[in-house]
């Protein structure tokens, strides 16, 4: 998959995918919408932080992410 970034957002609408912030954490959920700013909102996403294994990571219903926090989404 290649592209401009807002093209792969959008061929990756519903699917699982991993973000990486700036402070460390990854969220891991499907992909259900985002805008130009890529502020991102995710659905059954599990969050943890770098000292958290998978095992630990939490699970959120609806998570909003401020695109300015983003270091990479990986479909």
């Amino acid at each position: 998959m290649s592209g401009r970034p807002l093209d792969v957002l959008e061929a990756s609408l519903g699917d699982r995918v991993r973000v990486r912030l700036k402070s460390g954490e990854e969220y891991v959920g499907d992909l259900a919408g985002y805008d130009q700013h890529m502020n991102l909102v995710l659905e059954d996403a599990a969050v943890s932080s770098p000292e958290e294994t998978a095992a630990d990571a939490s699970i959120e219903d609806t998570t909003i992410i401020r695109g300015d926090n983003v270091v990479s989404i990986t479909p």
